[in-house]
Protein backbone atom coordinates (compact mmCIF):
# COMPACT_ATOMS: atom_id res chain seq x y z
CA UNK A 1 0.00 0.00 0.00
CA UNK A 2 1.09 3.58 -0.61
CA UNK A 3 1.14 6.39 1.90
CA UNK A 4 -2.28 7.46 0.61
CA UNK A 5 -3.73 4.06 1.45
CA UNK A 6 -4.10 3.01 -2.19
CA UNK A 7 -1.92 0.89 -4.40
CA UNK A 8 -1.53 0.68 -8.18
CA UNK A 9 -3.01 -2.81 -8.06
CA UNK A 10 -6.16 -1.68 -6.26
CA UNK A 11 -6.61 1.32 -8.56
CA UNK A 12 -6.09 -0.80 -11.68
CA UNK A 13 -8.57 -3.39 -10.39
CA UNK A 14 -11.26 -0.85 -9.55
CA UNK A 15 -10.88 1.04 -12.81
CA UNK A 16 -10.70 -2.17 -14.85
CA UNK A 17 -14.00 -3.32 -13.36
CA UNK A 18 -15.64 0.03 -14.06
CA UNK A 19 -14.29 -0.02 -17.60
CA UNK A 20 -15.58 -3.50 -18.36
CA UNK A 21 -19.10 -2.43 -17.36
CA UNK A 22 -19.16 0.99 -19.01
CA UNK A 23 -17.01 1.04 -22.15
CA UNK A 24 -19.23 1.11 -25.22
CA UNK A 25 -17.43 1.85 -28.51
CA UNK A 26 -20.77 2.66 -30.14
CA UNK A 27 -21.12 5.81 -28.05
CA UNK A 28 -20.26 9.23 -29.46
CA UNK A 29 -16.77 10.21 -28.32
CA UNK A 30 -17.91 13.15 -26.24
CA UNK A 31 -20.61 11.09 -24.53
CA UNK A 32 -17.98 8.53 -23.54
CA UNK A 33 -15.75 11.24 -22.11
CA UNK A 34 -18.70 12.65 -20.17
CA UNK A 35 -19.06 9.22 -18.55
CA UNK A 36 -15.39 9.24 -17.66
CA UNK A 37 -15.77 12.70 -16.10
CA UNK A 38 -18.83 11.67 -14.10
CA UNK A 39 -17.02 8.61 -12.74
CA UNK A 40 -13.89 10.50 -11.72
CA UNK A 41 -11.70 8.30 -13.91
CA UNK A 42 -11.06 10.90 -16.63
CA UNK A 43 -8.56 12.74 -14.39
CA UNK A 44 -8.23 10.54 -11.29
CA UNK A 45 -5.34 12.62 -9.90
CA UNK A 46 -7.49 15.78 -9.78
CA UNK A 47 -9.47 16.74 -6.64
CA UNK A 48 -12.87 15.11 -6.24
CA UNK A 49 -14.69 18.44 -6.57
CA UNK A 50 -13.19 18.84 -10.04
CA UNK A 51 -14.05 15.52 -11.67
CA UNK A 52 -11.21 13.60 -10.05
CA UNK A 53 -10.75 11.02 -7.30
CA UNK A 54 -7.96 12.68 -5.37
CA UNK A 55 -5.59 9.82 -6.21
CA UNK A 56 -1.80 10.11 -6.43
CA UNK A 57 -0.30 11.53 -9.63
CA UNK A 58 0.75 8.06 -10.81
CA UNK A 59 -2.92 7.17 -11.30
CA UNK A 60 -2.99 9.34 -14.44
CA UNK A 61 -0.42 7.11 -16.16
CA UNK A 62 -1.98 3.91 -14.86
CA UNK A 63 -5.48 4.76 -16.06
CA UNK A 64 -4.14 5.78 -19.49
CA UNK A 65 -2.36 2.45 -19.78
CA UNK A 66 -5.52 0.58 -18.80
CA UNK A 67 -7.52 2.44 -21.44
CA UNK A 68 -4.99 1.56 -24.12
CA UNK A 69 -4.79 -2.11 -23.16
CA UNK A 70 -8.58 -2.34 -23.15
CA UNK A 71 -8.87 -0.74 -26.60
CA UNK A 72 -10.78 2.17 -25.10
CA UNK A 73 -10.50 5.89 -25.78
CA UNK A 74 -8.86 8.43 -23.48
CA UNK A 75 -8.67 12.20 -23.29
CA UNK A 76 -7.91 14.77 -26.00
CA UNK A 77 -4.34 15.58 -26.97
CA UNK A 78 -2.98 19.09 -27.25
CA UNK A 79 -2.64 22.38 -25.40
CA UNK A 80 -5.97 22.00 -23.62
CA UNK A 81 -5.09 18.98 -21.51
CA UNK A 82 -1.33 19.49 -21.38
CA UNK A 83 -1.19 23.21 -20.53
CA UNK A 84 -4.50 25.07 -20.18
CA UNK A 85 -6.41 22.67 -17.92
CA UNK A 86 -3.56 21.98 -15.44
CA UNK A 87 -2.83 25.70 -15.14
CA UNK A 88 -6.48 26.65 -14.61
CA UNK A 89 -6.81 23.84 -12.07
CA UNK A 90 -3.81 25.14 -10.12
CA UNK A 91 -4.34 28.90 -10.41
CA UNK A 92 -7.85 29.63 -11.67
CA UNK A 93 -10.79 30.60 -9.50
CA UNK A 94 -13.83 28.36 -9.17
CA UNK A 95 -15.76 30.23 -11.86
CA UNK A 96 -13.02 29.61 -14.42
CA UNK A 97 -12.75 25.98 -13.41
CA UNK A 98 -16.50 25.51 -13.84
CA UNK A 99 -16.43 27.23 -17.22
CA UNK A 100 -13.47 25.45 -18.78
CA UNK A 101 -12.24 22.29 -17.09
CA UNK A 102 -14.98 19.83 -17.96
CA UNK A 103 -15.40 21.11 -21.52
CA UNK A 104 -11.64 20.78 -22.05
CA UNK A 105 -11.48 17.25 -20.65
CA UNK A 106 -14.31 16.11 -22.93
CA UNK A 107 -12.80 17.76 -25.99
CA UNK A 108 -15.63 20.26 -26.44
CA UNK A 109 -13.15 23.17 -26.18
CA UNK A 110 -9.84 23.29 -28.04
CA UNK A 111 -6.94 25.56 -27.10
CA UNK A 112 -3.80 27.34 -28.23
CA UNK A 113 -0.99 29.13 -26.40
CA UNK A 114 -0.41 32.87 -26.97
CA UNK A 115 2.87 33.63 -25.19
CA UNK A 116 5.74 34.33 -27.65
CA UNK A 117 6.05 37.60 -29.55
CA UNK A 118 8.15 38.64 -32.58
CA UNK A 119 9.91 41.44 -30.70
CA UNK A 120 10.56 39.65 -27.42
CA UNK A 121 12.53 36.61 -28.61
CA UNK A 122 13.56 34.44 -25.68
CA UNK A 123 12.75 37.24 -23.25
CA UNK A 124 9.14 36.24 -22.69
CA UNK A 125 8.75 38.82 -19.91
CA UNK A 126 9.59 41.52 -22.46
CA UNK A 127 6.25 41.01 -24.21
CA UNK A 128 4.44 44.09 -25.51
CA UNK A 129 0.86 42.91 -26.11
CA UNK A 130 -1.32 45.09 -23.91
CA UNK A 131 -4.61 44.57 -22.15
CA UNK A 132 -6.58 47.57 -20.89
CA UNK A 133 -9.67 47.34 -18.70
CA UNK A 134 -12.80 48.73 -20.36
CA UNK A 135 -15.83 48.35 -18.10
CA UNK A 136 -16.64 44.66 -17.79
CA UNK A 137 -14.04 43.62 -20.36
CA UNK A 138 -10.37 43.77 -21.21
CA UNK A 139 -9.32 45.11 -24.62
CA UNK A 140 -6.20 43.45 -26.01
CA UNK A 141 -3.87 44.70 -28.74
CA UNK A 142 -0.64 43.10 -29.92
CA UNK A 143 0.91 40.27 -31.90
CA UNK A 144 1.81 36.70 -30.98
CA UNK A 145 3.80 34.13 -32.93
CA UNK A 146 4.61 30.37 -33.08
CA UNK A 147 1.04 29.59 -32.07
CA UNK A 148 0.28 25.93 -32.76
CA UNK A 149 -3.41 25.14 -33.36
CA UNK A 150 -4.44 28.82 -33.26
CA UNK A 151 -6.21 28.36 -36.61
CA UNK A 152 -8.82 26.03 -35.11
CA UNK A 153 -8.72 26.76 -31.36
CA UNK A 154 -11.77 27.90 -29.44
CA UNK A 155 -9.76 29.58 -26.69
CA UNK A 156 -6.22 30.73 -26.02
CA UNK A 157 -4.10 31.11 -22.91
CA UNK A 158 -2.72 34.63 -23.26
CA UNK A 159 -0.04 36.71 -21.57
CA UNK A 160 -0.48 40.46 -21.89
CA UNK A 161 0.98 43.52 -20.18
CA UNK A 162 -1.47 45.28 -17.88
CA UNK A 163 0.91 47.66 -16.06
CA UNK A 164 3.90 49.30 -17.78
CA UNK A 165 4.95 51.33 -14.74
CA UNK A 166 6.45 48.38 -12.83
CA UNK A 167 9.24 45.87 -13.49
CA UNK A 168 8.48 43.84 -16.58
CA UNK A 169 7.85 40.58 -14.69
CA UNK A 170 5.39 42.34 -12.37
CA UNK A 171 3.03 43.93 -14.89
CA UNK A 172 1.86 40.84 -16.76
CA UNK A 173 -1.56 39.19 -16.52
CA UNK A 174 -2.60 35.70 -17.64
CA UNK A 175 -5.91 35.56 -19.52
CA UNK A 176 -8.25 33.12 -21.21
CA UNK A 177 -9.19 34.72 -24.54
CA UNK A 178 -11.94 33.65 -26.98
CA UNK A 179 -10.30 33.00 -30.35
CA UNK A 180 -13.43 33.13 -32.48
CA UNK A 181 -14.04 36.89 -32.52
CA UNK A 182 -13.47 39.73 -35.02
CA UNK A 183 -10.46 41.10 -33.13
CA UNK A 184 -8.40 37.92 -33.60
CA UNK A 185 -6.65 37.34 -36.95
CA UNK A 186 -4.70 34.08 -37.44
CA UNK A 187 -2.19 33.64 -40.27
CA UNK A 188 -0.17 30.46 -40.98
CA UNK A 189 3.63 30.60 -41.12
CA UNK A 190 5.54 28.89 -43.95
CA UNK A 191 8.61 26.97 -42.75
CA UNK A 192 11.80 26.28 -44.68
CA UNK A 193 11.18 22.52 -44.33
CA UNK A 194 7.98 22.97 -46.38
CA UNK A 195 5.65 22.41 -43.41
CA UNK A 196 3.31 24.97 -41.90
CA UNK A 197 2.71 24.01 -38.29
CA UNK A 198 2.64 27.43 -36.65
CA UNK A 199 0.70 30.66 -36.88
CA UNK A 200 1.04 34.31 -36.07
CA UNK A 201 -1.89 35.92 -34.31
CA UNK A 202 -2.83 39.60 -34.55
CA UNK A 203 -4.96 41.00 -31.73
CA UNK A 204 -6.79 44.23 -32.61
CA UNK A 205 -9.18 45.44 -29.92
CA UNK A 206 -9.85 41.80 -29.05
CA UNK A 207 -12.19 41.38 -26.12
CA UNK A 208 -11.77 39.30 -22.96
CA UNK A 209 -14.43 39.07 -20.21
CA UNK A 210 -13.29 40.95 -17.13
CA UNK A 211 -13.11 37.92 -14.86
CA UNK A 212 -11.32 35.60 -17.29
CA UNK A 213 -8.02 36.19 -15.48
CA UNK A 214 -6.05 33.15 -14.30
CA UNK A 215 -4.52 34.07 -10.95
CA UNK A 216 -4.35 37.74 -10.08
CA UNK A 217 -4.07 40.83 -12.26
CA UNK A 218 -0.38 41.77 -12.71
CA UNK A 219 0.71 38.42 -11.25
CA UNK A 220 0.59 36.43 -14.46
CA UNK A 221 4.31 35.68 -14.53
CA UNK A 222 3.95 33.19 -11.69
CA UNK A 223 1.09 31.47 -13.52
CA UNK A 224 3.10 31.47 -16.76
CA UNK A 225 5.97 29.67 -15.03
CA UNK A 226 3.56 26.92 -14.03
CA UNK A 227 2.44 26.55 -17.65
CA UNK A 228 6.04 26.47 -18.88
CA UNK A 229 6.90 23.78 -16.34
CA UNK A 230 4.09 21.63 -17.74
CA UNK A 231 5.26 22.39 -21.29
CA UNK A 232 8.72 21.00 -20.54
CA UNK A 233 7.40 17.68 -19.32
CA UNK A 234 8.84 14.85 -21.38
CA UNK A 235 6.78 13.43 -24.22
CA UNK A 236 3.56 15.29 -23.49
CA UNK A 237 2.88 16.37 -27.07
CA UNK A 238 3.78 13.86 -29.71
CA UNK A 239 3.51 10.51 -27.96
CA UNK A 240 1.87 8.03 -30.31
CA UNK A 241 -1.00 5.84 -29.23
CA UNK A 242 -2.78 3.04 -31.02
CA UNK A 243 -6.24 1.58 -30.75
CA UNK A 244 -5.19 -1.46 -32.73
CA UNK A 245 -8.12 -3.13 -34.43
CA UNK A 246 -10.75 -1.53 -32.18
CA UNK A 247 -13.79 -0.14 -33.92
CA UNK A 248 -16.95 1.78 -33.14
CA UNK A 249 -18.09 5.38 -33.27
CA UNK A 250 -16.05 6.55 -30.27
CA UNK A 251 -12.92 4.91 -31.68
CA UNK A 252 -13.34 6.33 -35.16
CA UNK A 253 -14.00 9.82 -33.85
CA UNK A 254 -10.94 9.53 -31.60
CA UNK A 255 -8.78 8.42 -34.54
CA UNK A 256 -9.95 11.39 -36.61
CA UNK A 257 -9.30 13.77 -33.70
CA UNK A 258 -5.85 12.26 -33.16
CA UNK A 259 -4.87 12.40 -36.84
CA UNK A 260 -5.92 16.04 -37.10
CA UNK A 261 -3.89 16.89 -34.02
CA UNK A 262 -0.80 14.97 -35.13
CA UNK A 263 -0.79 16.58 -38.59
CA UNK A 264 0.82 19.61 -36.97
CA UNK A 265 3.61 17.53 -35.46
CA UNK A 266 4.47 15.16 -38.31
CA UNK A 267 7.85 16.83 -38.81
CA UNK A 268 8.82 16.77 -35.12
CA UNK A 269 10.79 13.49 -35.43
CA UNK A 270 12.95 15.27 -38.00
CA UNK A 271 13.33 18.23 -35.64
CA UNK A 272 14.58 15.78 -33.01
CA UNK A 273 17.21 14.45 -35.44
CA UNK A 274 15.80 11.07 -36.51
CA UNK A 275 18.37 9.13 -34.53
CA UNK A 276 16.56 5.94 -35.57
CA UNK A 277 17.78 6.41 -39.17
CA UNK A 278 21.47 6.80 -38.34
CA UNK A 279 22.50 3.15 -38.07
CA UNK A 280 20.40 1.93 -41.05
CA UNK A 281 21.83 4.68 -43.26
CA UNK A 282 25.35 3.92 -42.06
CA UNK A 283 24.89 0.24 -42.91
CA UNK A 284 23.21 0.95 -46.24
CA UNK A 285 26.20 3.01 -47.37
CA UNK A 286 28.74 0.40 -46.24
CA UNK A 287 30.29 2.65 -43.57
CA UNK A 288 30.18 0.20 -40.68
CA UNK A 289 33.98 -0.05 -40.62
CA UNK A 290 34.65 3.68 -40.47
CA UNK A 291 36.13 3.86 -36.97
CA UNK A 292 35.80 7.63 -36.54
CA UNK A 293 32.17 7.58 -37.68
CA UNK A 294 31.40 4.66 -35.38
CA UNK A 295 32.67 6.69 -32.44
CA UNK A 296 30.33 9.57 -33.28
CA UNK A 297 27.37 7.22 -33.70
CA UNK A 298 28.18 5.56 -30.36
CA UNK A 299 28.32 8.99 -28.69
CA UNK A 300 24.94 9.90 -30.19
CA UNK A 301 23.26 6.67 -29.08
CA UNK A 302 24.78 7.01 -25.61
CA UNK A 303 23.43 10.53 -25.24
CA UNK A 304 20.00 9.34 -26.34
CA UNK A 305 20.00 6.52 -23.80
CA UNK A 306 21.06 8.82 -20.95
CA UNK A 307 18.38 11.35 -21.89
CA UNK A 308 15.83 8.54 -21.79
CA UNK A 309 16.86 7.68 -18.24
CA UNK A 310 16.54 11.35 -17.26
CA UNK A 311 13.04 11.38 -18.75
CA UNK A 312 12.18 8.25 -16.78
CA UNK A 313 13.28 9.93 -13.55
CA UNK A 314 11.16 12.97 -14.35
CA UNK A 315 8.10 10.79 -14.99
CA UNK A 316 8.71 8.84 -11.80
CA UNK A 317 8.89 12.10 -9.83
CA UNK A 318 5.60 13.25 -11.30
CA UNK A 319 3.94 9.93 -10.52
CA UNK A 320 4.99 10.45 -6.90
CA UNK A 321 3.10 13.75 -6.94
CA UNK A 322 6.04 16.11 -7.25
CA UNK A 323 5.44 19.23 -9.38
CA UNK A 324 7.39 19.67 -12.64
CA UNK A 325 10.84 21.00 -11.82
CA UNK A 326 14.17 21.94 -13.39
CA UNK A 327 14.63 18.41 -14.70
CA UNK A 328 12.48 19.57 -17.61
CA UNK A 329 15.24 22.01 -18.55
CA UNK A 330 17.83 19.24 -18.32
CA UNK A 331 15.78 17.13 -20.70
CA UNK A 332 15.15 20.02 -23.07
CA UNK A 333 18.86 20.78 -23.31
CA UNK A 334 19.65 17.10 -23.84
CA UNK A 335 17.13 16.92 -26.69
CA UNK A 336 18.78 19.93 -28.37
CA UNK A 337 22.26 18.42 -28.06
CA UNK A 338 21.07 15.07 -29.42
CA UNK A 339 19.33 16.74 -32.36
CA UNK A 340 22.42 18.78 -33.29
CA UNK A 341 24.72 15.77 -33.04
CA UNK A 342 22.28 13.65 -35.06
CA UNK A 343 22.23 16.27 -37.82
CA UNK A 344 26.03 16.30 -37.83
CA UNK A 345 26.21 12.50 -38.03
CA UNK A 346 23.61 12.37 -40.79
CA UNK A 347 25.71 14.88 -42.71
CA UNK A 348 28.83 12.76 -42.24
CA UNK A 349 27.02 9.67 -43.50
CA UNK A 350 25.16 11.20 -46.46
CA UNK A 351 27.78 13.73 -47.53
CA UNK A 352 26.63 16.27 -50.12
CA UNK A 353 23.64 14.07 -50.97
CA UNK A 354 22.16 15.02 -47.61
CA UNK A 355 21.35 18.44 -49.05
CA UNK A 356 19.08 16.95 -51.71
CA UNK A 357 15.36 16.38 -51.37
CA UNK A 358 13.22 13.74 -53.05
CA UNK A 359 12.43 10.02 -52.86
CA UNK A 360 15.70 8.93 -54.54
CA UNK A 361 17.99 10.83 -52.14
CA UNK A 362 19.37 10.10 -48.65
CA UNK A 363 16.67 8.33 -46.61
CA UNK A 364 14.08 9.46 -49.15
CA UNK A 365 14.83 13.12 -48.55
CA UNK A 366 14.48 12.72 -44.80
CA UNK A 367 18.10 13.72 -44.12
CA UNK A 368 17.61 17.05 -45.88
CA UNK A 369 14.50 17.66 -43.79
CA UNK A 370 16.46 16.81 -40.63
CA UNK A 371 19.16 19.34 -41.49
CA UNK A 372 16.71 22.24 -41.87
CA UNK A 373 14.40 21.18 -39.01
CA UNK A 374 16.90 20.54 -36.19
CA UNK A 375 17.55 24.25 -35.39
CA UNK A 376 13.95 24.51 -34.25
CA UNK A 377 14.64 22.06 -31.42
CA UNK A 378 16.84 24.63 -29.67
CA UNK A 379 14.12 27.29 -29.82
CA UNK A 380 10.77 25.63 -29.14
CA UNK A 381 9.57 25.52 -25.54
CA UNK A 382 12.27 27.94 -24.38
CA UNK A 383 15.66 28.41 -26.00
CA UNK A 384 18.78 26.59 -24.86
CA UNK A 385 20.03 29.84 -23.33
CA UNK A 386 16.89 30.16 -21.23
CA UNK A 387 17.19 26.54 -20.06
CA UNK A 388 20.80 27.15 -18.98
CA UNK A 389 19.70 30.21 -17.01
CA UNK A 390 17.05 28.14 -15.25
CA UNK A 391 19.52 25.42 -14.35
CA UNK A 392 22.22 27.85 -13.27
CA UNK A 393 19.96 29.93 -11.08
CA UNK A 394 17.52 27.36 -9.68
CA UNK A 395 19.65 24.22 -9.45
CA UNK A 396 23.22 25.47 -9.06
CA UNK A 397 22.44 28.64 -7.11
CA UNK A 398 24.51 30.86 -9.38
CA UNK A 399 23.94 34.64 -9.39
CA UNK A 400 20.88 35.66 -11.34
CA UNK A 401 21.26 37.08 -14.81
CA UNK A 402 21.07 40.90 -14.76
CA UNK A 403 17.49 41.99 -15.37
Amino acid sequence: MTANGVSPESVAGEFGEWLSHNWDPALPLRTWRELLCDSGWAVPHWPEEWMGRGLPAWSEVLVSACLRSHGSVGLPMGVGMSLAAPTILEHGDDALKRSFLRATVTGKFTWCQLFSEPGAGSDLAGLQARAVRDGDEWVVNGQKVWNTSAHHADYGILLARTDSSVAKHSGITYFVIPMRQPGVLVRPLAQMNHHSSFNEVFLTDARVPGDWVVGQVNSGWTVALATLAHERRFGNIVSRWSLGDASGRAVEEARAEHDEHMETYKWYPQRAGRVDLVVPEMQRRGLRHDAALRQEVARLLTMQRIAGWTADRARAARELGRPPGPEGSVGKLAMSEIARLAAHVHGRIAGAEGLLNGPDTAAGGMVAEVLVSVPGQSIAGGTDEIQRNILGERMLGLPREPR
